[in-house]
């Protein structure tokens, strides 16, 4: 990367400075008390370093010790300069054409780390309750975790992606008495939902339901006719757990459908249910008794999480025998562990930040490293339409994350997700988001993309005149095209170096951004860097013409625009966002 490269001769300039005594009451130099960042004025350099903090060893001005070390590095082919405590940088025409030559001979493979402390991550994600559709705010996890799966994978690291399904709780009773009643009402019976605020939460009053009722109705027709014809209750002749588990899978097949719409595929579907049916819920429990870290207290189960950082213990057992949704959370992120993985990382609402501490705490108490887990807590989304916003929740009728990738497509749903930090209220502008001009974010990367592969047409002859139907001739032909790709001179580049110098450089940060995004956790950081790099772009085709009368310089402009083509297609993929090569 150029940062490590300018850091280096910066480092290795000012250690020879100190030895030869030219840095004051400076002796020794430490890595890492130098950063090297974008400078607020470009016309300055590429890159800046402030090297004001070395002036409490140096006991110098910061300025003289910005020139002192430029006195002593090696500027062939790079340019220098000191202003004040800053230490500027612009890469010379060698090291520009060297990265495109690495675009070239890496291909989709630029930007990957290397030499990495590579992990073994489980990515739990999304996790709803298999109670209804997605609502748009399961859409920003599910894009989210996505994009971050594909990131860190990219990066290097091996990642397993798990879908936690809630499905040994109440919510799972409610979900079978609601379908009862839309049983009922499908089979002629005039029944509703309690209409006391009340009462009504205890059920999922939801239109989804109504469908599945049809769907029930039809498997069990032969059983409701003769429960009818005997004059017995025809609902009640089915017991409540099978209204329970009718529902239940038919809601996961609907969720599994859209996740595959959505380009989201998980390793695993892990059940809740099986967790507490394998015993390994009731283990922990024993596990953290043998230990001395839970107690009794007016009949219900405590654990000591105080003792480990939290504000409070928890229960982790009802005084009427049930578990908490703590107790199973333990079992699980322990199994977790007990599986191989290095580290956890999951994605929850902001509403779980209490959560946070507890399972951090139950984790230690059990033996565990607590900083194996990493959670992202995430905001939700505000779904505006017409200028309004539009109500989400299970309880009535909503705008579903269906709909919404029905509305505006599964590339814009997955970008609009994903273009905010994920610590970030997101406002979802539906409207904008359908639009096919440069003010929606989405469309204007994806229209560099197609302009990159209808320039490369133009120029290898694929294209067909509107009015003739003949082929229109190209500079060269597919196969010489290729050819030109497979075997690329890399000196070609100087004929068009100067005119491209920030293209490339904005091709150049991929590398550090996949780095950073990796490492923070991050892919908003990607949505921003494709609509700077689109824009670069779109000014260099605005400012430049690609195909000329020289067919020399058109090949070494087409080599940048295939360059460019290649590093946006790779961005674009690990957003889980399509490159198309026509639009």
């Amino acid at each position: 990367m150029l940062r490590d490269y300018f850091l280096n001769k910066v480092e290795t300039a000012l250690q020879k400075a100190i030895s030869e005594n030219k840095m004051g009451q400076m002796t020794e130099y430490n890595n890492g008390m130098l950063i090297v960042e974008k400078p607020k004025n470009s016309d300055f350099g590429d890159f800046a370093i402030n090297v004001s903090s070395l002036a409490r060893f140096a006991k110098i001005a910061p300025p003289q010790i910005a020139n002192e070390i430029i006195n002593h590095i090696d500027k062939q082919d790079c340019q220098y300069n000191a202003v004040g405590g800053f230490i500027n940088f612009k890469a010379g025409n060698d090291l520009l054409i060297n990265l495109v030559y690495e675009i070239f001979n890496k291909k989709e493979n630029f930007g990957k780390g290397e030499n990495i402390n590579k992990e073994k991550i489980i990515l739990e994600y999304i996790s709803a309750n298999p109670t209804g559709p997605f609502h748009i705010g399961h859409g920003r996890w599910a894009a989210m975790g996505s994009a971050l799966a594909n990131l860190l994978k990219f990066y290097g690291h091996e990642v397993y992606q798990e879908f936690y399904i809630n499905d040994a709780g109440s919510q799972i009773q409610k979900l079978g008495n609601s379908l009862k009643i839309r049983v009922r009402q499908e089979l002629g019976e005039n029944v509703d939902f309690p209409t006391d605020e009340t009462e009504r939460k205890n059920y999922y009053p939801g239109d989804y339901l109504i469908p599945v009722a049809k769907s029930f109705v039809e498997k069990y027709s032969q059983i409701l006719c003769c429960a009818q014809n005997d004059s017995v209750d025809v609902v009640d002749s089915i017991d409540l757990q099978t209204y329970c588990d009718f529902a239940k899978e038919y809601e996961q097949k609907v969720q599994r459908e859209l996740l595959d719409k959505l380009r989201v595929h998980f390793d695993n579907f892990y059940s809740e249910l099986t967790l507490h049916n394998s015993g390994k819920v009731s283990a922990c429990v024993e596990e953290l008794k043998k230990s001395g870290k839970i107690y009794e207290k007016e009949g219900a189960v405590w654990f000591k999480s105080s003792d480990y950082g939290d504000d409070q213990d928890r229960v982790i057992k009802k005084a009427d025998g049930s578990n908490t949704y703590l107790t199973a959370d333990i079992a699980y992120h322990a199994d977790k562990l007990n599986r191989g993985f290095d580290r956890m990382i999951n994605i929850w609402g902001a509403d779980h930040h209490g959560y946070v501490a507890r399972v951090k705490a139950s984790l230690e108490a059990l033996g565990y490293d607590p900083d194996k887990l990493e959670i992202l807590l995430g905001q939700l989304v505000n779904l505006v339409i017409d200028g309004n916003e539009v109500r989400m929740g299970k309880r009535k009728n909503m705008v579903t994350l269906d709909d919404l990738v029905d509305e505006v497509g599964v590339d814009a749903t997955r970008f609009w997700m994903e273009m905010r930090n994920i610590d970030t209220t997101l406002d979802f502008d539906i409207e904008l988001a359908k639009k096919s001009t440069d003010e929606n974010p989405v469309f204007y990367v994806q229209y560099a993309h197609a302009r990159a592969c209808s320039i490369i047409r133009h120029a290898t002859g694929q294209n067909i005149d509107a009015k003739t139907g003949e082929q229109i001739k190209g500079v060269m032909s597919v196969s010489e095209f290729n050819d030109f790709i497979a075997n690329f001179d890399k000196n070609i580049m100087n004929l068009t170096i100067n005119e491209a110098r920030k293209l490339i450089l904005k091709l150049e940060e991929f590398k550090y951004l996949i780095y950073t995004s990796a490492r923070d956790r991050q892919v908003y950081t990607i949505c921003r860097y494709v609509q700077d790099l689109a824009s670069e772009f779109h000014s260099f085709y605005n400012s430049t013409r690609v195909i000329t009368d020289d067919s020399e310089l058109t090949k070494s402009r087409l080599a940048l625009v295939w360059a460019f083509k290649t590093v946006l297609a790779t961005a674009l993929n690990i957003l889980g966002v399509s490159a198309p090569e026509k639009m």
